[in-house]
């Protein structure tokens, strides 16, 4: 079975890896030259936006995905006319946008941070008016790893966020001064089966996530259940398939949602070495119509990212239970180049 992915960055990559010894292979199509995942499979090399290039790409494939929530609406569309789209169109909407998100997890019941649609500076004073200060401003399309998103802490600061964000439509959300930050990855086969891995804890250093520790420590069972309540329900609205990931604030007793992301996602990158079976696998697993893996954690992981810089390798593989994963991408500034998962086994 040929899978096309849109996208040959790191997750294609490890989608790739992870699908070989199920016995696929893989297309990818992707503007840039020599991605990832370029030795893990066939590279269509042009924009996502292409026609030509789409019919190229979709020819003789089973199933089609995405590793990255930032395509264009309209080529899953043009794809989804042809071969099965997983997830589907509907769920990627809900990933782009971060206003069709916020109603979107609302309709499920899933709670959100007080939030305002801006469009102008009279909507971005109105949402001052209305939740006050700190405000999040947060552009609703091309966000992520921090970027388009603003903390205003004083009347001053609206201006030049305005002017940073250049016009573009954005969500204005009342800053939430939360205790810690998770996140749940969930999965969801082409039959319904459903499964889900631990709550895992997060932490990130300028909007980028630095440090994922898996189980979560300290969790009670009402707010793992409510936790999996809330993805069960948003894959079954839209009756997904695939992997999902949903970013959450914990506040006490309380989980307000931040962000859904329809595809594998950092935070569940410790899976690979500290779960019975990987969330790459499992994403795989459910897009093909196989059965799910088991989602049990094997011991206590800490996923960390290797941003900017690679650093000591050899140094990291000397560590008891550390396992390297490095992209083949060259170094800048922000960048992830990498994650390391430490697993202490049966912790």
């Amino acid at each position: 079975m040929r899978v096309g992915i849109l996208g040959g960055g790191q997750l294609g990559q490890m989608l790739a890896l992870a699908g070989r010894p199920l016995g696929l292979t893989f297309r990818f199509l992707e503007p840039a030259a020599n991605p990832p995942a370029a030795e893990l499979g066939e590279i269509v090399q042009a924009p996502y936006d292409d026609p030509a290039a789409l019919e190229r790409f979709a020819d003789g494939l089973s199933v089609v995905t995405y590793e990255f929530e930032n395509v264009p609406a309209a080529s899953t569309h043009f794809l989804a006319e042809r071969l099965p789209v997983r997830p589907g169109p509907a769920a990627l909407a809900v990933g782009q946008d971060r206003l069709t998100e916020r109603r979107g997890l609302a309709a499920v019941g899933i709670p959100v941070s007080e939030y305002r649609a801006v469009d102008s500076t009279a909507d971005l004073r109105a949402a001052l008016d209305a939740l006050g200060l700190p405000l999040v401003l947060k552009t609703r399309t091309l966000g992520y790893d921090g970027k388009g998103q603003f903390v205003l802490r004083s009347a001053d600061d609206a201006g030049p966020a305005w002017e940073a964000v250049q016009g573009r439509s954005c969500i204005a959300e009342r800053f939430v001064p939360f205790d810690r930050e998770l996140s749940i990855v969930a999965v969801r086969g082409l039959d319904g089966e459903f499964a889900h891995y631990p709550l895992v804890q997060n932490r990130h250093e300028q909007g980028i996530l630095h440090e994922t520790v898996a189980p979560a420590p300290d969790l009670t069972p009402s707010l793992e259940q409510r936790a999996r309540s809330y993805a069960l329900d948003l894959m079954e609205r839209l009756d997904y398939v695939g992997v999902i990931a949903i970013e959450l604030f914990q506040i006490g007793d309380t989980l307000l949602a931040n962000e859904v992301a329809p595809r594998v996602h950092n935070s569940g990158h410790w899976t690979q070495d500290g779960s019975v079976t990987s969330q790459f696998e499992n994403h795989l697993r459910a897009i093909t119509g196989m059965p799910l893996g088991s989602t049990a954690p094997t011991g206590r992981t800490v996923m960390t990212n290797l941003i900017g810089a690679v650093g000591d390798v050899r140094g990291m593989l000397a560590e008891a239970g550390a396992h390297v994963h490095l992209y083949g991408k060259a170094p800048r500034p922000g960048r992830k180049l990498g994650h390391v998962n430490r697993v202490e086994p049966g912790a």
